[in-house]
């Protein structure tokens, strides 16, 4: 009898397209939808104060090797929205070469505002993701925009010490590059998350990006913030108009209540409260 052939691990292939546009008056209505496994969409009401929400699963509950989601945000002319996770993403031990790869792209329209709220990113140890982030920007869009790194299961006593991480982020506004950046980890990582100037220790980062007319302004107004997290290490500038706060930490949970604080500082800029949205919370 010939040996049936050894079974393989099934993929994840999914793809996320949504797009906003104004509606009568000042009203924001989703105009397309496009959803594939393991991504989904949920469209709960939004709590007074906040623009149309959705909010982003993975039904596969994390990724590994081979695993590759494409996700796409767009906001038309006038329009508003709010896209949030619904809980942390997990970046599973890879068990071959291969690595789980993110395609984000984000376009927000003339008068538009879009706010991209992270929940954190876990890199188990032995990971492997290639990530790239780009934005589209009109002269006068506002975005708020930002991620959420681990490195590791930090509650377990887990960190980060092999695998590979490719990270590409690229802002473009009315098709001019404004920003770019990347970052690269491979093989044995604890060296460079240690080194002074790498990661310092850290076994959390963020990443926060504010596009609006005032953010320079908004810079001024977050170092001043009296934030009483002395292990949070947290700075902030603008280039082109495009302002740019980075945090590091050796504890994540720290992290998070300072990237909630600053973030919560930046959301009247998109006319919303002072405070993180509920779902953000729980």
């Amino acid at each position: 009898m010939t040996p049936a052939p050894a079974s393989r691990l099934q993929r994840a292939d999914g793809a996320l397209q949504l797009r906003f546009a104004a509606g009568d008056g000042v009203a924001t209505r989703l105009t397309d939808l496009y959803q594939s496994d393991p991504c989904r969409a949920l469209l709960p009401a939004p709590d007074p104060g906040e623009p149309l929400t959705a909010v982003l699963i993975t039904t596969a509950g994390g990724l590994t090797g081979g695993d590759r989601l494409q996700l796409s945000v767009a906001v038309e002319a006038g329009a508003d929205a709010l896209c949030t996770p619904q809980a942390a993403e997990k970046i599973y031990r890879s068990a071959d070469a291969g690595a789980a790869t993110i395609e984000l792209a984000l376009t927000v329209g003339v008068g538009a505002a879009l706010e991209w709220l992270p929940q954190e990113m876990i890199l188990f140890d032995g990971a492997r993701l290639d990530r790239r982030v780009t934005m589209a920007v009109a002269e006068d869009a506002r975005l708020l925009a930002g991620d959420i790194t681990v490195f590791g299961r930090t509650a377990r006593g887990e960190r980060f010490a092999s695998g590979s991480l490719f990270d590409r982020w690229q802002v473009r506004r009315d098709g001019r590059l404004v920003w770019t950046d990347a970052a690269r980890l491979d093989g044995e990582t604890t060296a460079l998350l240690d080194h002074p100037a790498g990661f310092a220790g850290a076994v959390a980062q963020a990443l926060l990006l504010y596009q609006a007319p005032d953010a320079a302004a908004a810079r001024d107004r977050l170092r001043g913030l009296e934030i009483d997290e002395p292990g949070c290490h947290w700075g902030g500038s603008v280039i082109d108009g495009l302002l740019l706060v980075r945090l590091l930490d050796s504890d994540a949970a720290r992290l998070r209540r300072v990237f909630a604080r600053l973030w919560s500082s930046l959301r009247p800029g998109l006319g919303r409260r002072p405070a993180m949205p509920r779902l953000w919370k729980f």
